[in-house]
């Protein structure tokens, strides 16, 4: 006999800010005209292994659920392919907005302790912003010893396969100016065009 079990929300348990701060972030203001026909949870590779739909997250964020929203792993397994987007026939950047429940996600370390995708998310940007590019060996041997050092066991025969076939590279490689790089990251991250950058 199948149960079902009914979990009752009350506007108590909301957040009023929540969308208003979602909605504030260039590309996710029409958050609003969703109409919950579920286009983007069809379309979407990843919804099968995802505990609450996109649709659902569109319309937990509309009405401020943003602790419900933070412990579902739907924001992390967006695979960030756009399908949702493209096909959304009110034009709303679903994508964009998971970017920024992941992002707001990060800033409030709201996901569980060694959480591999916030790690690996980590990384990338402190590589990227340090030296402008990722070097492959680098990050995941970062993130296997942040996370889960035995599974470095595991990847250790794949890893010399790899650098033997010359696809994974021992030298970390840099861009010319890093610099640049920091800046465009720190423009991007006040706000959007908030603050000028230098251009040479």
């Amino acid at each position: 006999m199948d149960v079902t079990t009914r979990h009752i929300k009350y506007q108590a348990d909301c957040d009023p800010s929540f969308p208003a701060a979602i909605k504030s972030i260039p590309g996710c203001e029409k958050l609003d005209s969703c109409i919950q026909c579920g286009t983007c949870s069809g379309v979407c590779p990843m919804s099968i292994y995802m505990d609450m739909t996109p649709r659902r997250v569109m319309n937990l964020v509309r009405y401020g659920f943003k602790k419900e929203v933070m412990a579902s792993n739907t924001i992390w397994l967006c695979s960030s392919c756009y399908a949702c987007t493209v096909e959304c026939p009110r034009e709303i950047k679903v994508t964009d907005i998971m970017y920024a429940l992941k992002q707001m996600a990060i800033r409030e370390k709201a996901y569980p302790r060694r959480f591999r995708m916030v790690v690996l998310a980590n990384e990338f940007y402190k590589m990227v912003r340090a030296r402008g590019r990722v070097n492959e060996i680098h990050l995941v041997t970062r993130l296997n010893l942040l996370t889960n050092p035995l599974e470095m066991l595991k990847m250790a025969r794949l890893g010399i396969e790899l650098i033997r076939r010359g696809r994974f590279s021992l030298r970390p490689d840099a861009v010319k100016d890093p610099q640049r790089i920091r800046e465009i990251m720190e423009y991007q991250g006040n706000g959007n065009g908030r603050k000028e950058v230098a251009t040479k």
